[in-house]
């Protein structure tokens, strides 16, 4: 049986305006050089290319966890941490090849988010909802506690249980007016606070974001689509933010929405016609991960989560149900999200909660993507996992010029 929603429910689920397609300069002229010279376009993307590379699957943690995310420090020091499992972290220093013992930040260091501040090169680790943030300057060797502040959306909600929790890591904007602001993605359940399956229609995704370095945080305007949560953010070349969100009221792909103004407001909801919200089939949606590779002038994007279609409905609308975790993939995007021609399977296992990080050049990190995600022989939630690769063995053997040039 369907729930009827309230119909401001309803409004908030009708596209405001249409994805625009990408216009600006450095894309046209990216297109052209793709027609005329192949790898001389891909050359800018010379560091994530080369050779295939993959590392084998390595576990970090046992049970669930890995929600907090996953990102490289300026020095090239890959951190990964636990959340909600503990509030530990585990760092590697040689590109993924090896990770150290865990760190523990504090006790009751869980539910946070990872971001790096690139403004400053701290990496923190925060929770805006608990009033909390660890700093560290040393690329996560330590960590010291501060407090932080959160001001409510227009609806005079902020996030709460899980709210920055099983999100992607957050981002610091690097185009246009808003430089230097932090943001993340968020999740509001409801004007109860409740995870109660009564309650889940009224969750709305949103983003939280900071102009001071991570003392006040801001809660945006809603995702313009109820029942969603647990999602990823990326800013594009043109400075617009994309959104990507799982949904758990019904079944279908991935919803996007957009940002023109540095993270504040979202529209332009659509349903992604290429991404799967977990195993095909369920209503019940699956947490992916969504970054842009760090690269002038294209908007390579890549998003991740399972890829079958085993997926099954709840009995009740907005249940939980858990089936059809498996296959990890990543999928890759040249146009800035539009489509998503390229995809390849990372683990044929139980998998589950996934997210993404990408290296930094000139550090042992350099070109090299991290997957972190659930899963693993013992099932999609018995451990945490990092995969890592390069661009290449994304492609598998696929001309990079064509791709570039859509």
């Amino acid at each position: 049986m369907r729930i009827a929603l309230p119909l401001f429910a309803v409004l908030m689920m009708l596209p405001l305006t249409l994805l625009r397609a990408q216009t600006s300069s450095d894309a046209a002229g990216a297109g052209a050089e793709a027609e005329a010279g192949g790898y001389a376009v891909a050359s800018r993307l010379e560091e994530f290319l080369g050779e295939p590379l993959f590392v084998p699957m390595q576990q970090l943690w046992t049970n669930r966890g890995g929600w907090g995310g996953v990102l490289t420090a300026k020095d090239g020091t890959v951190v990964a941490f636990q959340s909600p499992g503990g509030g530990n972290c585990r760092r590697s220093r040689d590109g993924g090849k090896t990770w150290d013992a865990d760190i523990l930040l504090a006790s009751d260091a869980k539910g946070g988010r990872g971001i790096v501040d690139e403004t400053k090169g701290d990496i923190l680790y925060v929770n805006p909802p608990e009033g909390w943030l660890f700093r560290s300057r040393d690329s996560g060797a330590t960590w010291t506690r501060e407090s932080v502040s959160l001001k409510p959306d227009g609806f005079g909600n902020i996030p709460k249980l899980e709210g920055v929790a099983a999100m992607q890591c957050g981002i610091t904007l690097a185009f246009g007016k808003h430089k230097g602001r932090l943001l993340m993605p968020a999740r509001i359940m409801g004007p109860k606070n409740s995870n109660a399956v009564e309650w889940r229609p009224y969750h709305y995704s949103t983003a939280l974001y900071s102009d001071d370095g991570g003392a006040v945080w801001q809660t945006s305007k809603p995702f313009p689509v109820l029942g969603t949560g647990e999602a990823a953010l990326a800013e594009l070349s043109d400075g617009r933010i994309l959104y990507n969100s799982r949904e758990h009221m019904s079944r279908g792909n991935r919803f996007m929405a957009h940002s023109e103004d540095g993270g504040e407001l979202w529209i332009g909801a659509y349903r992604s016609p290429d991404l799967p919200d977990g195993a095909r089939g369920t209503s019940y949606g699956l947490m992916g991960g969504m970054i842009r590779l760090p690269v002038d002038g294209h908007d390579v994007l890549l998003y991740s989560n399972v890829d079958n279609n085993a997926g099954s409905l709840p009995k009740q609308v907005g249940a939980s149900i858990a089936t059809g975790r498996e296959k990890a993939t990543v999928w890759a995007s040249f146009d800035g999200g539009r489509t998503w021609p390229v995809k390849r399977l990372v683990y044929d296992g139980p998998s589950a909660y996934s997210n993404l990080g990408v290296g930094r050049k000139g550090t042992p990190s350099e070109g090299k993507i991290y997957l972190l995600f659930e899963g693993g022989p013992k099932g999609s939630h018995a451990a945490v996992q990092i995969v890592s690769f390069n661009l290449s063995w994304l492609l598998n053997g696929r001309d990079i010029a064509p791709l570039l040039a859509r």
